[in-house]
């Protein structure tokens, strides 16, 4: 049983990384390097901090409440819980970050690809890919863990280690460092992390649990230790791989400022490995969009045939409509994904973490409120997000 968990619980934490590592994960921590400049380490810390610890936080708190996320969002009440998870589960789906790893995932390979392969054209491989991948949703773990997971981290330590070898001279920041600090902090938000630990964890300990049935000495103290353990894995080879990349950026990011921040990878992985190294780069970009889309469309299709149509339809029914969802909306292309998609994360995103924040709380000191500091950080979010609504009105216009 010890061995079991142990094994288990590295290739979980394999699982949950490749989960976690997405499109967003490959543009965003570059930028944050690219931004610092020789304020690398002050930027990197504040980059950590939204990017790492707080997502850290939320599997710690959904592992309290064993994996169970209907419970952890009912503590806000029943009705308030199921709007927030369906507004999670629309940002985590079809309608943002799915469809972001396939415009991303295309916009970072088309330096690779022949002209004859269009945005829609791309778009309805990557989905099909995608349909094949989670077809059998519980083989999910052995694939991340023993196939992505592995491509994805060898294909990003060769392009690290390779830039390191040949650094550029950092660029001198003029900024203070508390506003270096602050807008990396702001990236880091980007990722959206923390919704994948919630339910990302959810899926990896409802994976455990099948697994560990047949085992006569079943605990469900060892079973939230081995999760634990997992997603403390995942999230260590995110903070390694998050520095490395930022590295990148700093040193070789010079003059690139006015890239377009989902082709900044592509480029500079381009920079450091040249044309031959081109299978490198693509490998690493394909792995961590296709790592992160899988889980999270198995994901969405049990919440819609769970939650949404109570069963009416099966899993092969609800997967095909969110595979085909995220290839219409992949379509309108990821500038278009990023603005109209911001002011909602901006503003209900700080209510989630105070959730997450008062749910830790109160499974380990009691503490029993949270219905007024989630209703408090909601009005404050609205406050001070308010005037980004005006692109709403214009598209309606």
């Amino acid at each position: 049983m010890t061995h079991f968990l142990r094994t288990t619980a590295v290739t979980a934490g394999l699982a949950i990384f490749s989960m976690l590592f997405g499109a967003g994960n490959l543009m965003y921590p570059i930028k944050v390097g690219l931004n610092s400049g020789d304020m690398l380490l002050t930027g990197i810390v504040g980059f950590l901090l939204t990017a790492v610890l707080i997502p850290v936080v939320g599997l710690i708190a959904i592992i309290h409440f064993n994996g169970n996320y209907h419970q952890f969002f009912a503590r806000i009440g029943t009705i308030p819980g199921r709007l927030l998870i369906a507004f999670c589960m629309a940002v985590l789906g079809p309608f943002y970050v799915m469809s972001r790893n396939v415009t991303v995932c295309y916009t970072m390979l088309k330096p690779f690809l022949p002209d004859a392969i269009t945005g829609i054209m791309f778009s309805v491989i990557f989905c099909t890919l995608t349909f094949l991948a989670t077809y059998k949703e519980s083989k999910i773990i052995d694939l991340l863990g023993h196939l992505i997971s592995p491509l994805l981290l060898v294909s990003l330590t060769i392009i690290v280690i390779k830039g390191l070898l040949n650094p550029q001279a950092l660029v001198a920041q003029s900024s203070h460092a508390s506003d270096i600090f602050t807008h990396q902090a702001k990236l880091g938000y980007g990722h959206l992390d923390l919704l994948g630990t919630i339910f990302f964890g959810s899926i990896v300990l409802s994976i455990l649990k099948s697994n560990m049935k047949h085992e006569s000495n079943y605990d469900i103290k060892e079973l939230s230790k081995t999760g634990l353990k997992a997603g403390l894995i995942g999230c260590f080879l995110l903070a390694i791989v998050y520095i490395g990349l930022a590295l990148l950026g700093a040193y070789h990011g010079v003059g690139l400022e006015s890239i377009n921040i989902a082709e900044l990878f592509s480029i500079i992985s381009f920079k450091i490995l040249g044309q031959s190294g081109a299978l490198v780069t693509a490998t690493a970009v394909a792995m961590a969009c296709l790592s992160t889309i899988t889980a999270l469309a198995i994901v969405l299709a049990e919440y819609v045939q769970r939650d949404i149509m109570h069963h009416k339809i099966n899993y092969f029914k609800s997967l095909s409509l969110i595979i085909l969802l995220t290839f219409i909306v992949s379509c309108s292309g990821i500038e278009a994904l990023l603005k109209y998609a911001e002011p909602l994360i901006n503003t209900l995103y700080p209510l989630l973490m105070t959730l997450t924040l008062c749910n830790l709380a109160f499974t380990t000191l009691n503490f029993k409120w949270v219905k007024l500091p989630v209703f408090a950080t909601l009005v404050f979010s609205l406050y001070i997000n308010w005037a980004s609504y005006s692109i709403y009105l214009e598209l309606l216009k």
